[in-house]
């Protein structure tokens, strides 16, 4: 009823508008054709929104409309304007058809700017167009106008306040190589997509950080106009900064050809160039944190143009760098004082404040809360530093609002705690838990009276460098969002064309759930769980072809839980007798994983080192025979000491209960599957991970390949979208096969002992998707297909390189033992090489298919994360230990090559779509970085004219180094619309254009003109 009340309010708000317009507007110059009317006095946002409408039915159709400030007598036009209306947001919109005399209207309009720049690209969707971070998808194949405009008519509403993305920095895959192009360009797209939230993290110190993002420094390091005095070294990622298992490397190092999408050795984002590692002295520091401030001034006050909200944040407690904490305590100042800690709030908001636009600041919870236990003592800490931080902020005028989020909505003991400690105005958000396999956090149903945000993960970082397809989780996440009663929907990512799937399905259930969401609307407060039972988080792994020694129960040491904290279980009051069954499946070495034991908060196991005890792939139990339970659950804790701790199961026994749990697996022989997360144990066991996601992967597949393939395609990307249904929340599995894990850093790899024979079936979709190729048609389908399907065949490449991994691992093992050197060598020869020769071809394969894709600055981070994270362990220690057994150098064929093998290529991996005008911040056309791959150009130019107007003009590309090229936009770009395409004539008389479609559909730019 609300909507049908609702659709009403609009109908008569339109009535009146349409009645004025055609009486009082008068004739536009396109009488009896179509035309687009912006009303004089229209925002600057309204007038995009009519620019771009213009473009896609440009785009679409063909035929270049004319923009016009009123309504014909005659013919057809779309009246693009907001018209607001009691009852109606800011954010609503309607695309409503009348008419009026002699002039059919489509009304493009919305309850304020914003909303009618989001029912311009509603419209665009009617006629065809999809929207991604990465860019747009335009079908190939052209329509007449008057189909774009016929059966448009629709309307919406938002589920949620605040819909949006979490790029997170760390890796190269994500923010951290972004240049402002980068970030203006996917903020344009957020925009088309509904989206209107965009907030970063910050890591203060150690791991990645510190991170120039936010600066953190007392009041008398901050000078006029909120430029620093003093501050650290800090840094975004570079191919010389190492961390989180990457080596430090040349990208003129670089193999397999992958050193030609490079043009700097030190590759990074633009304000990390010549400051890589870190920045080399003190002016240097400071002047990194102005040319990030910079940055964000320049992107931050895009978004809030865009009707889009910005957020920044640290971890609480505050975390102050140690350099600035040895500067306070040198100043006779505790740093942790709490009104020192006030001041130094106080000097970070002052600075955001003065030097960019920012609606949020979020403070993030301990990164620990997501496993263990946490003391009353930290929990107080924390609420002290958030409402230090409240005070801090409030002294300023409260220049933007104060949110917290973190890896846990709150602490284990009461995820909602921070609702009964903070003043209401404070939202409340969190990612989901154990990297998004958990479900969205039930101590949202719990929260009243303010605002909170659920922020699930689009992608995983342990499995960074493959294809992640998490619809159905995706939907399931903003369906229990919705339920929840939560305001805010956001998806923490790296990566951004290949979540597209994920990405649309986010967006879009932010505004509509109803269809696929049998409960769309309907409140749910889970049932409090009686008391915790199961894993203190951890991920789950499984080894189903190892061999297990010392036991009769192989299925039980298969499976592991590791990186938890421990088990909470659920027994009456007695004594017991303890089991824990360990078995190292993974490490082949001593001293790798070692780690601690406590049962009810005593220590019974110290430096407990599985390899070292009994090798890889054999039982390790432990008894304790006398564990008593008084009140509570039986406590089991892990303390770590070198890398993860690991169990394979549990048994307790005992008067009052017996219980055998397989710790990360299902049940079998007796034992209880693996508990999963305490925290789900009420209310929402037994639900699959997913809800349905045939109809998203039917539009989207249908508008990414073309009709001819477009249900087929839908029912194959179905079919690996994402968690299997005997799956229980928090299982780390999906659909799709998924050779990659973290080891040592995001994306690693383990060599998989299985015959090829065995894993090769999970690839056979490979095969399916490929036969489907040779009936797609169109440049722009072909494109996405080949992109699609080279993704495929690099992650079968990528399963298969792990085997082969596996059989070398195991042939070095055997020349290892040999007798004597001449014995070592003669089994490395025989052996070793001819598998060391297989495996390096096999990632030779990765790397063509790899190369084939990358387009985006993410798949740029994919790169460096097999040259620098895996590349070293996988060929090039090992190449040098297989040649110190030979006694001699490796023969060229076990030798990774250093040249690109695959075919000539070009892409863009930045390219904006709404540039802004001189007078609003545009003072230069962006210049596009252009990369040829494959072959050396004859001719290299970019094309370019008015949108759909006259004859194109020429301006060459210039090298910079390697494949990499450059150009920029003519300066008309920032005063009118444009159409252009990268034109590249190689020696041999190829031609290679992008995009693909160019030059009957070019890439195009619309300008944001000034208010």
């Amino acid at each position: 009823m609300a909507r049908i009340a609702w659709l009403a309010g609009w109908r008569a708000a339109l009535v009146v508008m349409m009645s004025m317009g055609c009486r009082n507007l008068g004739l536009g110059k396109g009488d009896g054709e179509t035309v687009i009317v912006s009303p004089p006095g229209a925002s600057a946002l309204e007038r995009l929104a009519a620019k771009e409408v213009r473009r896609y039915a440009y785009l679409r159709t063909g035929e270049l409309l004319k923009i016009v400030e009123a309504v014909p007598a005659s013919g057809r036009a779309v009246l693009v304007a907001a018209r607001p209306a009691p009852g109606i947001g800011e954010e609503e919109w309607s695309i409503e058809t009348e008419e009026r005399g002699g002039c059919r209207v489509t009304v493009v309009s919305g309850g304020g700017s914003v909303g009618t720049l989001y029912a311009a690209y509603r419209l665009a969707e009617k006629m065809g167009v999809r929207f991604y971070p990465h860019g747009d998808v335009v079908p190939d194949a052209q329509i007449s106008l008057a189909a774009a405009l016929d059966g448009a008519d629709d309307l919406g509403r938002p589920l949620f306040a605040l819909r949006g993305l979490h790029p997170f920095h760390d890796f190269p895959e994500g923010p951290d190589w972004w240049d402002a192009d980068a970030y203006a360009a996917v903020l344009a797209q957020m925009a088309k997509m509904g989206m209107n939230f965009f907030g970063l993290h910050t890591y203060p110190e150690g791991g990645v950080g510190p991170e120039p993002t936010v600066w953190i420094g007392p009041s008398e390091e901050l000078g006029e106009g909120g430029r620093i005095q003093a501050s650290y070294p800090s840094r975004h990622f570079t191919t010389h900064t190492g961390g989180w298992g990457y080596a430090p490397k040349d990208t003129g190092d670089y193999l397999f050809g992958a050193r030609e999408l490079f043009a700097a050795d030190d590759h990074g984002a633009p304000y990390m160039r010549g400051r890589a590692p870190l920045p080399p002295n003190a002016a240097q520091c400071d002047q990194l944190f102005e040319d990030f401030g910079d940055l964000l001034h320049e992107v931050f006050g895009f978004a809030r143009r865009l009707g889009i909200k910005t957020c920044l944040g640290t971890e609480t407690p505050l975390t102050i760098p140690t350099s600035t904490k040895n500067r306070l305590i040198a100043a006779g100042k505790d740093p942790n004082d709490p009104a020192v800690v006030r001041d130094v709030y106080e000097a970070m908001f002052r600075r955001i404040a003065a030097r960019h636009p920012l609606d949020y600041y979020w403070l993030w919870t301990p990164e620990g809360w997501t496993w263990s236990g946490v003391g009353q003592e930290e929990i107080d800490r924390t609420i002290a530093d958030l409402w230090i931080a409240g005070e801090a902020l409030s002294a300023l005028g409260a220049p933007f609002a104060l949110a917290t989020c973190g890896w846990v909505l709150g602490p284990p003991s009461d995820r909602a705690l921070f609702d009964a400690a903070l003043p209401k105005d404070v939202a409340l958000s969190c990612i989901n838990r154990n990297v998004g396999f958990a479900a969205v956090d039930p101590g949202f149903a719990a929260i009243e009276g303010r605002a909170t945000w659920a922020i699930p993960w689009l992608e995983d970082d342990p499995a960074l460098i493959i294809p992640q397809l998490w619809v159905g989780r995706t939907r399931r996440d903003a369906a229990d969002a919705l339920a929840y009663g939560c305001t805010g929907l956001m998806g923490i990512h790296w990566r951004t064309r290949t979540l597209a799937p994920n990405m649309a399905a986010l967006a879009q259930a932010a505004w509509e759930q109803r269809g696929w969401n049998r409960e769309a609307g309907a409140r749910y407060v889970p049932e409090p769980a009686e008391a915790a039972d199961g894993a203190l988080g951890g991920n789950v792994a499984a080894f189903p072809d190892h061999a297990i020694a010392g036991t009769d129960e192989d299925p039980v040491y298969r499976t592991v839980r590791w990186n938890a904290d421990g088990y909470r279980l659920n027994v009456p009051p007695g004594t017991y007798a303890v089991r824990l069954m360990f078995c190292e499946p993974h490490y082949g070495e001593a001293g790798r994983r070692v780690f601690g034991v406590k049962l009810q908060g005593e220590p019974v196991i110290a430096e407990l080192d599985i390899f070292a005890r009994v090798g890889q792939d054999r039982a390790l139990d432990f008894t304790f025979p006398a564990v008593a339970v008084t009140s509570g659950p039986l406590s089991i804790e892990f303390t770590r000491e070198v890398e993860y701790p690991c169990i394979a199961g549990i048994v307790v026994e005992g008067a009052g209960a017996t219980r055998r749990i397989n710790c990360g697996g299902p049940a079998w022989g007796g034992y209880e599957a693996d508990l999963g997360q305490p925290e789900y144990s009420a209310g929402l066991r037994g639900r699959t991970r997913d809800l349905p996601a045939a109809d998203l992967y039917a539009d989207w597949a249908n508008a990414e390949f073309g009709p001819e393939v477009g249900d087929e395609l839908a029912l194959l990307f179905t079919r690996l979208d994402g968690v299997p249904a005997e799956v229980r929340d928090g299982s780390q599995a999906s659909r799709l096969p998924r050779p990659s894990t973290w080891v040592g850093g995001p994306g690693g790899l383990q060599p998989d002992p299985r015959p090829w024979s065995e894993v090769a079936p999970q690839y056979a979709f490979v095969e399916e998707m490929a036969a489907l190729g040779p009936r797609i048609r169109g440049a722009g389908a072909r494109a996405r297909f080949d992109w699609w399907l080279e993704t495929f065949r690099y992650l079968r490449a990528v399963g298969r390189t792990c085997g082969t991994w596996a059989r070398f691992d195991a042939a070095m093992n055997e020349a290892r033992a040999g007798a004597d050197p001449a014995a070592k060598a003669r089994l490395a020869r025989e052996l070793a090489l001819p598998i060391r020769i297989e495996l390096v071809a096999d990632v030779a394969k990765v790397h063509r298919h790899l190369l084939a894709t990358v387009s985006t600055p993410g798949g740029l981070g994919t790169v460096a994360n097999w040259q620098q994270h895996l590349l070293p362990g996988l060929l090039e220690k090992p190449g040098e230990e297989l040649a110190a057994l030979l006694r001699t150098p490796l023969p060229p064929s076990a030798l990774p090559a250093a040249a690109y093998e695959g075919p000539p290529r070009l892409f863009v991996p930045v390219a904006r779509t709404v540039l802004e005008s001189p007078e609003r911040g545009g003072a230069t056309p962006p210049a596009l970085t252009v990369i040829v791959l494959g072959a050396e150009p004859a001719e290299a130019d970019l094309r370019w004219r008015p949108l759909g107007e006259g004859e194109y003009e020429a301006k060459p590309l210039e090298r910079v180094a390697r494949g990499v090229w450059r150009v920029e936009l003519p300066p008309a770009a920032l005063f009118r619309d444009l159409e252009y395409h990268v034109r590249v004539a190689t020696a041999d008389r190829q031609i290679l254009v992008w995009p693909p479609t160019a030059p009957a559909q070019n890439q195009t730019t619309v300008v944001l003109d000034p208010e």
